[in-house]
């Protein structure tokens, strides 16, 4: 099974994974992270990114969740390959030439959720703070999701400590481990 957090940075994506691998572990579940590549590009990112910088984003991020999937029965991905993409396209406009294979890579999520803006970004050492460009990618993305014609489950803004249980739902988990009935049978 593979998991994906779509959205803008700064809206809590990585937290939500992090929570929801943990509740995974929980249901003792093999689980790996695919953490956002983009930290990692050696190349510009934010506002500066360029067509190959975003090229490396979006390659390194199918590798990392084959690799992944490979290895664990469930995938949990800091970012799908359509917000990589979405990205690219706020910098240098929509590429034909990516365009299939985002719509196929997308296929391979069994579970995909939007994440949204809750509050502007703040910096940690990496992401861009402007509202304005986290704004500006968020609408990218819905706007890629509709043309693509790809369906997600978004995750309602006012029930934030509900997230994770929405996902579990979603996806069709139990949202607590099963628990053993040690006094069946008892006497």
């Amino acid at each position: 099974m593979k998991i994906a957090f779509l959205g803008s940075h700064g809206v809590g994506k990585t937290t939500l994974c992090f929570d929801v691998a943990a509740r995974l572990k929980r249901l003792d579940m093999s689980v790996d992270l695919v953490k956002e590549v983009a930290r990692s590009c050696p190349l510009p990112i934010n506002r500066d990114t360029t067509l190959e910088a975003q090229a490396w984003i979006l390659h390194t991020q199918v590798a990392e969740e084959i690799a992944a999937a490979s290895r664990y029965q469930v995938v949990v991905c800091d970012r799908s390959v359509l917000d990589n993409y979405a990205y690219l396209v706020h910098q240098v406009g929509r590429r034909p030439e990516y365009e299939e294979l985002i719509r196929t890579w997308m296929g391979s999520y069994d579970g995909l959720f939007k994440v949204p803006i809750v509050a502007e970004p703040s910096f940690d050492g990496t992401r861009d703070t402007s509202a304005t460009f986290q704004g500006e990618v968020d609408r990218v993305i819905d706007e890629l999701l509709d043309a693509l014609g790809i369906a997600c489950h978004r995750l309602d803004p006012a029930d934030r400590e509900g997230w994770v249980d929405a996902v579990l739902r979603a996806v069709g988990l139990p949202l607590q481990p099963p628990q053993m009935d040690i006094f069946s049978g008892a006497v």
